[in-house]
């Protein structure tokens, strides 16, 4: 594939842009500057570096971010910024977006994406991905609540109940709870129809992926397209 091509695909600008990074000496493969815009590089494990910054070729980009709370998971925010705003520019001109919402207060793993086969078996209801959420609640946790969790609660817009995949008590006001399912605010709408709130909200796993140790919020790491078990490599 040609330099200019690769830059292209990768988000770093337009097609006459990234000629203009590779004329201007501003691009480094191998450890070595490449002024030829036409220049052909296998793209398959490529790294190269624009304007001394280190760049892994993806032909298909998928990140795991470590949401911080204050943010929105919107491309057009409202009160508060968008997620998109803690990424480098490259990432946002190819067009990730989030994998699924998680509300402005809520923190964890989110996952972004340009692959939008992807995104969607990711966050189709037929395929019941599962989502682990750790919950603080405003009052003491109760057995029965937990078993109407499990059994299934009815939500306002919905005569059909909702159910947990799994629910766990971890602590007096403490909650892990998984869902496979993605309705709009329903960890705190299941919470509000047992009777209890919820004070914090943090998802520590989407399907297999879980915060890498390290990662502090509002850092993000490239994952491996989903073949097996994923493998984070280092935060950004």
């Amino acid at each position: 594939m040609r330099l200019a091509q690769i830059l292209f695909s990768q988000g770093f600008g337009s097609r006459r842009q990234c000629a203009g990074l590779v004329d201007a000496g501003l691009v480094r493969v191998h450890d070595q500057v490449v002024t030829e815009p036409d220049a052909e590089f296998d793209p398959d494990g490529l790294v190269f570096e624009v304007e001394g910054r280190r760049w892994p070729y993806h032909a298909k980009a998928l990140l795991l971010l470590h949401k911080p709370a204050g943010y929105e998971c919107s491309r057009k925010p409202g009160r508060h910024p968008s997620v998109l705003s803690l990424l480098p520019a490259p990432l946002r001109q190819r067009g990730v977006q989030p994998v699924g919402r998680l509300d402005e207060d809520t923190t964890g793993v989110l996952l972004l994406t340009d692959d939008g086969a992807l995104l969607h078996r990711l966050t189709s209801p037929r395929h019941h991905v599962a989502k682990v959420y750790e919950v603080r609640t405003r009052h003491a946790l109760a057995s029965d609540q937990l078993q109407r969790l499990l059994a299934g609660v009815v939500l306002d817009d919905d005569p059909k109940p909702v159910r947990a995949a799994a629910a766990e008590i971890t602590g007096p006001h403490e909650l892990r709870l998984t869902l496979t399912e993605g309705k709009y605010h329903q960890v705190k709408r299941m919470l509000a129809a047992v009777g209890n709130r919820v004070e914090a909200l943090h998802r520590s796993a989407f399907g297999d992926w879980r915060l890498p140790d390290g990662l502090a919020p509002g850092q993000w790491c490239w994952l491996p397209q989903p073949a097996g078990q994923p493998a984070p490599t280092a935060p950004r």
